[in-house]
């Protein structure tokens, strides 16, 4: 049989993937030797626990208006959200960058579809800013990628 997804659940995975994000931008930050890369990642470190702040708080109950019931069941699908690549010792810099960029395309639309199903108040806009927090990280790391991958040269 298969398990109905509550929001409660899914607030549980999201508040998991912030952890797992920070767990990685953390450990990327202390592998990098680029100083605008060690920078950026502690950035996006900060953000996910702000993010994973405000998910726990949600799911305490503590945000109203428009809320969703915590065991209210939801149907739609975000499986191919939740799944990531495996990380491996020998990933190029280029690598790591669109590895990263990648789970922040994937939490923007997580959180875009949550919001699609929120009536308008409080909670929609905290997820659709969440949404719109995930598209700026994953603009931040493809430029760090695009600067790793297409070095400039003397030459231009």
């Amino acid at each position: 049989m298969v398990s109905q997804l509550t929001v409660r659940k899914v607030l549980e995975k999201a508040i998991q993937k912030e952890i797992e994000s920070q767990q990685l931008y953390r450990n990327l930050s202390q592998k990098m030797t680029d100083e605008a890369a060690k920078d950026a990642f502690r950035e996006l470190t900060r953000q996910e626990q702000g993010h994973q702040a405000l998910l726990e708080k949600y799911l305490r109950g503590e945000l109203k208006e428009g809320a969703l019931k915590r065991e209210q069941v939801l149907d739609y699908k975000i499986a191919e959200h939740l799944e990531q690549p495996e990380i491996s010792l020998r990933m190029e810099l280029k690598d790591v960058f669109l590895l990263a960029a990648n789970r922040e395309k994937a939490s923007h639309e997580f959180y875009l579809s949550l919001a699609g199903v929120h009536p308008s108040g409080q909670v929609k806009r905290l997820l659709e800013e969440l949404a719109s927090q995930e598209l700026e990280h994953k603009q931040r790391v493809e430029f760090l990628y695009t600067e790793t991958a297409f070095p400039q040269t003397d030459g231009g």
